[in-house]
């Protein structure tokens, strides 16, 4: 996957890359990336570079060169950067106010900023006065280096080390774990830092190989991270992680997945007409209901947040889940909403930083959570905004949506269906194929319910 698509970067934006680990790299990559689509980039940095490093660039120019002769090396070479003077080994960038300026008098696609320094450390902590993000920044990347775990939390592996043992208590000294990784990527003193209050952040974690046991340990941050950031419960957060990157900005193809915040919306709303008995709450496996069972494999599954969206007999439903640690909407229009009404509530609980969400059915009991984790895993890599398991070449449940797709479903009249976006969506949707039919299958009728125990190995 390429950086810009990760990155989901649009023409207008104005992106800083902050941390440590590879922002020049990072900015370097992005900025070729976008020239060879045939953007005009402009790039540049509120502190400084090496010397060596303006060779990276296809041109380069003065911060103060007069916009119009800006304008015309964008035309000629798609990306420029700007630099200011030198000192020594260290080359200073344009000013934030001359930035301002930039922004309003050239014609670029795009402006890219390195924002921080490290001094060649793979993670880092700012300074009271870092990182120098410009208020106009509408993405910013903090970046680490995956070479620092196992290394000793210290000045020379980590900037400004200090300031994290400070915060966290871990230990001068001591060999960096994967949970400090996520600590100081989600951290809003740290990482997110002075991120501006419209800009969306999402990190980047670097030299991550392909494959192997690294890139596991890569998600395992991402993941970290996100899920921290969930579990405080606040569903507006003032500053949050709308996703992480992983791969090594080096690569041909440079990111291998983007792990982002992913909820679940649980449909545990209808009236189980057909089975004579709330169907959700009949036992399933373990002690557990089947609305309990669905909601254990969602956890196994690392799903970041869940609601469950009640209706009828709301009250005992949200009595079996509240334990859980899951949020519940309750669909007031459940008599007379179908499934859809149901959806709209999920969908309207979820919490801005959410990413996508799963719609998933309540009474499909055998659900299993290498399910859930393999739709959620092609989403990661890139596979499609739309993501649904395959058995016998049948389309089941639980189906991904990016949020890309909500409205469609939030616009729907309420006598429609769920199915109908999915529809006139279809040569979006990603198939990941799956080896048993518990995604197509639920339990509407007392024989439905029989059969699913019998299947899985209940009675």
């Amino acid at each position: 996957m390429k950086l810009h698509r990760a990155f989901d970067i649009q023409r207008g934006e104005v992106i800083a890359f902050v941390g440590a680990g590879g922002k020049t790299a990072a900015l370097v990559a992005t900025g070729w990336e976008l020239a060879a689509l045939g953007w005009r980039v402009l790039a540049t940095t509120t502190t400084h570079i090496r010397r060596d490093e303006l060779s990276l660039m296809p041109f380069t120019l003065p911060a103060n060169t007069p916009p119009h002769e800006i304008a015309n090396a964008l035309t000629t070479h798609r990306l420029v950067f700007l630099h200011d003077e030198a000192d020594g080994d260290r080359v200073y960038g344009a000013t934030t106010q001359r930035i301002q300026q930039l922004l309003d008098s050239v014609d670029s696609d795009v402006m890219l900023i390195e924002a921080d320094h490290a001094a060649g450390t793979d993670m880092k902590a700012p300074y009271e006065n870092e990182p120098s993000i410009p208020q106009e920044a509408t993405l910013v990347i903090p970046v680490v280096g995956l070479n620092v775990l196992g290394q000793p939390l210290d000045e020379h592996h980590v900037y400004n080390a200090a300031a994290i043992d400070k915060r966290y208590g871990f230990g001068i000294g001591n060999r960096i774990k994967s949970p400090w990784v996520a600590q100081v990527l989600r951290d809003d003193t740290l990482s997110l830092k002075n991120l501006p209050d419209r800009a969306r952040a999402i990190a980047l974690i670097n030299q991550v190989p392909e494959n192997g046991y690294s890139r596991a340990r890569a998600r395992l941050i991402a993941q970290l991270a996100l899920r921290v950031q969930a579990a405080t419960g606040a569903s507006k957060p003032t500053r949050h992680l709308h996703g992480i990157a992983m791969g090594s900005v080096r690569a041909s193809n440079p990111i291998y997945e983007v792990q982002r915040p992913i909820g679940a919306i649980v449909l545990a709303a209808g009236m189980s007409t057909r089975m004579g008995e709330m169907k959700v709450l009949l036992p399933w496996l373990d002690g557990r209901t089947i609305i309990e069972h669905i909601i254990h494999q969602l956890h196994l599954a690392r799903v970041d947040y869940i609601v469950v969206v009640t209706g009828h007999q709301s009250r005992e439903v949200q009595n079996q889940v509240k334990p859980l640690g899951v949020e519940v909407a309750k669909n007031e229009a459940y008599k007379t909403g179908e499934m859809l009404s149901s959806v709209k509530a999920g969908l309207r609980a979820m919490p801005d930083h959410i990413a996508a969400a799963m719609i998933v059915l309540g009474d499909q009991p055998r659900i299993q959570a290498k399910t859930v984790h393999m739709v959620m895993g092609a989403y990661a890599e890139g596979q499609g905004d739309l993501v649904a398991p395959s058995y016998d070449m049948r389309r089941g449940h639980p189906i991904l949506i990016d949020r890309r797709y909500w409205q469609q479903f939030l616009n729907l009249p309420d006598d429609a269906w769920p199915r109908e976006v999915i529809k006139a969506n279809a040569d979006k949707i990603a198939y990941v194929i799956v080896d048993n039919d518990s995604v197509l299958r639920d339990v509407d009728t007392p024989e439905a319910y029989r059969e699913e125990r019998r299947r899985a190995g209940l009675d």
